[in-house]
């Protein structure tokens, strides 16, 4: 497998089999359906160990065997032997939108050389621990930034967007509030 794939044509995505993929959702939307699942078990204290549970795509159950594990730094009454799980969901929506961001530059031809996204998010720790009812124990809102450089005629710094359709669909995919960086 080729792990080098920055500045390469389809930035490392088969753009014909996502366009036929795409297409075979249009044709039949049972098949876009993506089920998603992890167990998680309690390893102590404050340590948690996930695996990945079968992704069904469709009607296709497809092997995952990828284990996550999250702890919380000692200050956070933790031993800080993994990311927290709050660091974990701001990878993952990261992830999410790196992703969005590759694949649908390269069903746009534009061959990205670079692609950072900041992400970050305040809690009130209150809510949390039951100070105040009325605290949000969660985020209120999740600020990202997203940065990405392609080839000498298409050169973008965007704060949540940056592709007309792209934007909006990063923000529609999550369970946050998104705020776009100023």
């Amino acid at each position: 497998m080729n792990t080098n794939i920055k500045g390469t044509p389809g930035n490392g995505i088969n753009v014909g089999a996502l366009r036929e993929f795409a297409d075979q959702v249009a044709a039949k939307p049972a098949a876009g359906i993506a089920t998603f699942g992890v167990v998680t078990t309690w390893e102590g204290g404050t340590r948690t160990r996930a695996r990945t549970m079968p992704l069904v795509l469709g009607d296709t159950a497809l092997a995952r065997g990828f284990v996550i594990d999250a702890d919380e730094p000692a200050e956070l009454l933790g031993t800080d032997t993994a990311a927290n799980p709050q660091e974990l969901i701001l990878a993952a929506l990261n992830a999410c939108m790196t992703a969005t961001y590759a694949a649908n530059a390269a069903a746009m031809n534009i061959e990205l050389q670079s692609l950072t996204i900041r992400t970050k998010g305040s809690l009130d720790l209150r809510g949390f621990l039951g100070i105040d009812p009325g605290i949000n124990p969660g985020y209120d809102q999740v600020e990202y930034e997203v940065e990405l450089t392609s080839s000498p005629t298409f050169a973008l710094r965007v704060s949540g967007g940056g592709f007309p359709l792209l934007g909006d669909s990063c923000s529609r995919s999550t369970g946050f509030l998104l705020h776009r960086a100023t």
